[in-house]
């Protein structure tokens, strides 16, 4: 066995319990006291999430809005986080970033766990959400005929993530924002859920995740990479489409409605062909190159 694929496979054998949704969301769903609880987890590594010796304030950052982020997916209201931390010299520098995300988002640290280790480090949380509407959305249910829409550039990590590695702040000043500090698109998220017929973050690239809400729906979806917005050199429009780490949501409406947030039209929704995705109608038949996958 080698590779994510191949071990999230192997999962998929173990996670009967419906909340799991199999292993194929964001977030688990979990019904539990009237309350639709929504659960995810997110790691970050040095040296693969963020740079080696980056601002221990900004990994707090991103690890806490990775994690919203997959709340806003489900259009969840956050209601805790567990931390999972590996200790090293700047852990005050990690706290004060922490407390900053934390009030940022309204959300309680409620525990989690201290170990020593590395290089690298490695950083984990649990976050905990409060389902706003029922039925959670989820990326399976892209109906044929549905509009595919995204809330906002994809690029800027990207940029944001070259600037802060050549420590070349662009003309504005420092660019790197989008890759130390995302934002979670939580208020857009909970607006969305109500109507979406499947939703998801993009954060391992726009291709890579259109073509697994594809997968996941049993649909083919038709982009194009023209109306796709981005936060880049058109020059670099490829890249932008696959790099990832923006975190906007991608989701699925029926015919002729429009979205209640800001938000480009994409592409459509198309009956099951003999690929997931096609691109400017060429058809893209596995997920190699459309995006981050881990070896």
């Amino acid at each position: 066995m080698t590779g994510e694929a191949a071990f999230i496979a192997a999962l998929r054998a173990l996670a009967h319990h419906p909340a799991a949704r199999g292993l194929e969301d964001d977030a688990a769903v979990l019904e539990f006291g009237g309350e639709a609880l929504v659960l995810t987890h997110d790691m970050l590594v040095e040296g693969v999430h963020v740079l080696p010796g980056q601002d221990a304030a900004d990994i707090a950052w991103k690890l806490v809005a990775t994690n919203m982020s997959d709340l806003a997916a489900k259009g969840a209201e956050p209601v805790g986080v567990l931390l999972g931390h590996m200790l090293g010299p700047d852990d005050a520098r990690f706290a004060e970033g922490l407390a900053q995300v934390l009030a940022h988002y309204g959300v309680p640290l409620l525990g989690g766990d201290t170990v020593s280790g590395g290089p690298p480090r490695a950083f984990g949380l649990t976050a905990i959400g409060r389902a706003t509407h029922r039925p959670v959305p989820s990326r399976s249910g892209a109906q044929v005929g549905d509009g595919l829409w995204l809330t906002g550039p994809v690029g800027a990590a990207m940029i944001g993530f070259e600037a802060l590695r050549n420590g070349t702040p662009g003309t504005d000043g420092d660019d790197s924002a989008a890759y130390r500090r995302p934002q979670a698109l939580l208020a857009e998220g909970r607006a969305l859920a109500p109507l979406v017929t499947a939703m998801m973050d993009v954060s391992d690239g726009l291709l890579l995740d259109a073509f697994r809400l594809a997968e996941a729906s049993g649909v083919s979806l038709a982009l194009e990479s023209g109306a796709v917005p981005i936060a880049a050199p058109e020059k670099r429009r490829f890249d932008a489409l696959s790099w990832g780490d923006d975190y906007q949501l991608l989701f699925t409406l029926p015919a002729g409605q429009e979205p209640p947030v800001r938000a480009a039209r994409i592409g459509a929704v198309e009956f099951k062909g003999f690929v997931p995705l096609f691109l400017d109608g060429e058809p893209i038949a596995n997920a190699a190159g459309l995006g981050y996958l881990h070896r």
